[in-house]
């Protein structure tokens, strides 16, 4: 039996194409990562899938809500936008909308690893 509540257990299922699927518990949440690429989070019963300034309009033309918080209190968004309703019922769109968010994290998880070398090499 799975220790994962009713949700997470579905969104487990449904992205089962992903080799190396693993799930965190994180700040009340969870992470969903491949390999070590975080690409989506759940929230409160809610999936959202990492985006950029290349695949972030592509959700706000949906309608789709970015993931906010409140810290100190302000108001925090991040680069994470709910997830298509279709993604639940078919595991071709899961397919394709995770392998986007995938991608994004895998460009900015590189992006950073250059960052970090070049600011290294300054020393």
């Amino acid at each position: 039996m799975s220790h994962y509540n009713e949700f997470v257990a579905l969104v487990i299922e449904q992205m089962s194409f992903f080799d190396n699927l693993h799930v965190r518990a994180m700040f009340g949440g969870h992470g969903i990562y491949q390999c070590e690429y975080i690409f989506a989070i759940i929230v409160d019963d809610r999936l959202y899938f990492k985006t950029d300034s290349s695949s972030q309009r592509e959700f706000e033309d949906r309608g789709l809500m970015p993931f906010t918080y409140v810290s100190r209190g302000k108001l925090v968004t991040m680069r994470y936008f709910e997830a298509p309703p279709e993604v639940f019922e078919d595991t071709d769109a899961m397919f394709r909308w995770g392998r986007k968010a995938l991608g994004v994290a895998v460009k900015t998880d590189n992006s950073k690893k250059r960052k970090q070398s070049k600011s290294s090499n300054k020393l």
